[in-house]
């Protein structure tokens, strides 16, 4: 009974913490938290699993060499002359890397209360949002659109321009998820179901509409999504070409820009158990010289696997990602659930989480990783049973979301200062993104931003105009 008391002063705090919008007080909530033991343990096979000393150490070597660069930053004053002795603080403020989630019920919970946590809550973690472009809700009558914001409320799928108005003011990076999923029960019913040809006659429109509204909008799009499942069981899907995936990329490829990331997206099973038809899918497209440019792969599971053992242990993961990357693109993890259900099913999600986390971040062609519904009762019909959220459903975080939030914001996130040597400069390495550096001391510092995105071969030069003490 006392520990469920601490854990209820806890989650009050973690609320309060949410409404300010304060990493800080975040961070100082997962340390509380932390301190609280869970009712049951963990596994001890799991923990083997995760403790296992080659795994550590690949996920730090990694970690090291493949999410870090170095850094030179060089002082001068106006005429050129290397300052010496100043002092710069390093401060990073975002990163490279893609940490992302779906944005499907953005203005679309109960109260404004909620709408505005969930809000806080996704702009602390994330840099990346996944945008709803289901043909089905995107156009239920045909030639009517519901691209403008204002359009008739969907649930889980908002138009799509206020999702980008929204991602365009803080930042982030939308990606439109997808270009082409014609699996049945997400396409209009005004589509040709069972004839090939008139199908994509239909689906060329669909496309070039879609490319001319948002292609200098949206730089990544999955291009077609579940291909493999689509071949195994095709009643389920409209009816489409041999070529079908040829034809959609070479199309995508006419419409969109290079400077657009253009990606083959497939199942959980389809991609980690075994990689077979992923690898042979991806292979026979480059090998006809067309273009893709990313590996989108599914993470949809129960925590039951996972907990025991049984399921996606760490040196199978590792090994699966070590066979993609020989096709030479880089990795996305597109859609992740994990169960938190159970009494101990928030705990045990958010120990899995976290290590899952460590090894993307680690894993050397990823480039991304999405969390697919971010509160408990968003997601889409019965997978809300698997209680798949980072937070409940008052949008409050659980421990999974505490645990991104130590590694996103803190743990991953480089912060130094240091003093100019004779030459004027100061070398660190620190994780790829942009920064902030302060130079000089008290009133008469200057800011400057940097970004870091390779190891540096030439320093980077600020003129500093202010004198220094």
């Amino acid at each position: 009974m006392k520990q469920e008391n601490e854990q209820g002063k806890v989650a009050a705090m973690v609320h309060r913490a949410l409404r300010t919008n304060c990493t800080y007080l975040l961070c100082l909530m997962s340390c509380l938290l932390a301190a609280i033991p869970a009712r049951a343990e963990v596994p001890k096979a799991y923990r083997k699993l995760w403790n296992d000393p080659d795994v550590v150490a690949r996920i730090s070597q990694d970690t090291e060499q493949y999410r870090k660069a170095d850094a030179i930053v060089e002082v001068v004053d106006a005429q050129g002359r290397a300052i010496s002795g100043v002092k710069v603080k390093v401060e990073q403020q975002t990163h490279e890397f893609l940490f992302g989630c779906n944005l499907f019920v953005l203005d679309q919970l109960k109260t404004p209360e909620l709408n505005g946590k969930y809000e806080k809550a996704f702009t602390n973690l994330f840099n990346f949002a996944t945008l709803p472009f289901y043909w089905g809700d995107i156009e239920p009558q045909q030639g009517k659109p519901r691209y403008a914001e204002g359009s008739a409320y969907i649930w889980r799928r908002p138009p799509p321009d206020r999702l980008l108005k929204w991602c365009k003011a803080r930042g982030i990076t939308p990606k439109g998820h997808a270009l082409l999923y014609a699996k049945n029960k997400f396409m209009p019913d005004w589509t040709a179901h069972n004839d090939p040809k008139a199908f994509m006659q239909q689906a060329r429109r669909h496309m070039a509409e879609l490319a001319e509204r948002y292609g200098r909008e949206i730089p990544v799009w999955d291009v077609i999504n579940e291909e493999i499942p689509r071949v195994v069981n095709p009643a389920e899907w409209h009816a489409v070409p041999d070529d079908y995936a040829e034809q959609c990329f070479k199309e995508a490829s006419r419409l969109f820009s290079k400077d657009v990331t253009l990606l083959i997206n497939d199942g959980t099973s389809q991609t980690h158990v075994t990689t077979d038809q992923c690898e042979a899918n991806v292979k026979r497209l480059l090998d006809q010289g067309i273009r893709v440019d990313g590996i989108g792969i599914q993470f949809h599971t129960g925590r039951g696997g996972l907990i025991s053992g049984k399921s996606y242990s760490p040196k199978q993961l590792i090994g699966v990602y070590d066979r993609l990357k020989h096709l030479g693109l880089p990795l996305y993890i597109t859609e992740i659930t994990i169960s938190g259900t159970g009494d101990d099913g928030a705990a045990e999600q958010g120990e899995v989480v976290a290590n899952l986390y460590r090894l993307w971040f680690s894993t050397p062609k990823m480039a991304g990783v999405t969390w697919w519904n971010l509160g408990d009762g968003t997601a889409y019909g019965n997978e809300n049973q698997s209680l798949g959220g980072l937070l409940d459903e008052s949008m409050n975080p659980k421990p999974a979301y505490l645990a991104l939030d130590k590694l996103i914001n803190h743990e991953w996130k480089t912060r130094t200062e240091g003093t100019t040597g004779p030459d004027g400069r100061l070398a660190f390495r620190g994780f790829k993104g942009s920064y902030r550096l302060t130079v000089g001391s008290s009133d008469e510092a200057q800011t400057f931003t940097l970004d870091v995105t390779a190891n540096a071969k030439e320093p980077s030069r600020f003129v500093l105009t202010k004198p220094t003490e």
